[in-house]
């Protein structure tokens, strides 16, 4: 099983840019999918908002975050990245990488492995 550990985070204003990541220690870093969820205030369930194939390189971006967040990938570090631009008072939530073993799976939260969560806070 994959080890997620996420780094980053913290307290930004609207408009403002923020950077995570996600540092995998596994033997390989591709075969599989990772992505990042958030869970806001008050929300019982985590949303989806991107993922990146480590084999393709391809993404997928849910429609809240299109335009503004890009995930990236070093193979070197087996790290993943989420830039955060333009960022908005409702992007205030935990956000939590995973690892899932397609981009169908993660998108339905069939993770095999979740990061620690990190939060971030978007002040007006």
């Amino acid at each position: 099983q994959v080890q997620l550990v996420e780094s980053g985070g913290g307290l930004v204003q609207a408009g403002g840019s923020l950077g995570l990541s996600c540092a995998a220690s596994a033997r390989t870093f591709s075969g599989y999918v990772m992505g990042w969820f958030r869970q806001a205030p008050g929300q019982e369930r985590r949303e989806f908002i991107g993922g990146i194939s480590l084999s393709l390189g391809s993404t997928y971006y849910a429609d809240s975050v299109k335009g503004r967040f890009t995930i990236t990938k070093d193979d070197a570090k087996k790290t993943m990245y989420l830039q955060m631009n333009n960022l908005k008072v409702e992007d205030t939530a935990v956000y939590y990488c995973a690892a899932a073993i397609s981009m169908s799976s993660i998108q339905k939260a069939v993770v095999g492995s979740w990061g620690q969560g990190t939060q971030v806070t978007v002040s007006s």
